[in-house]
């Protein structure tokens, strides 16, 4: 039964936080993300000479153990080129309070990506998102990072 409301709320939470997009798409993680993983997407074909406003989509639970999160996005444009960045998120709050919308153990969290980007040239835009989180003072990343459910993205028309 817990399982089911938590599905029901989950699905409430990305119903209202993609009212405004042209496009998304999220993924389930088997219960944790390990640092080898990435999660891949392909943009669908979006209108050239439009701005748009792209956000990646994170959920977590009250397991996750973090303030913050890094993730090391990969966006492959169809002519070759290629974008790398290395992101740092809050996800908490100095108190501890989570940060995002939800309800209970689930929040979501939309975190910008990138700004008026356009989409101008043919072809498949791919994105691939993973995560590169590391104890403080510890060289090792974190191998098998637990409460984050699920990861996307969602492109909105950029006023």
């Amino acid at each position: 039964m817990r399982k089911v409301i938590a599905m029901l709320c989950a699905a409430m939470l990305l119903t209202s936080c993609l009212g405004d997009s042209v496009a998304g798409e999220t993924q389930d993680l088997p219960g944790f993300w390990d640092s080898q993983m990435t999660v891949d997407f392909t943009f669908p074909e979006l209108k050239k000479e439009q701005d748009y406003n792209v956000y990646l989509q994170l959920r977590n639970t009250n397991e996750y153990p973090y303030s913050n999160i890094f993730l090391i996005t990969t966006l492959r444009y169809p002519n070759g080129k290629t974008a790398i960045d290395t992101l740092e998120y809050r996800m908490a709050r100095p108190d501890g309070t989570w940060l995002g919308e939800g309800i209970g153990n689930l929040k979501q969290s939309k975190l910008v990506l990138k700004e008026k980007m356009q989409f101008n040239e043919d072809g498949e835009y791919k994105l691939e998102i993973g995560q590169a989180l590391r104890n403080n003072g510890e060289v090792d990343g974190v191998r098998r990072l637990i409460g984050i459910t699920d990861v996307g993205y969602t492109i909105e028309k950029a006023n």
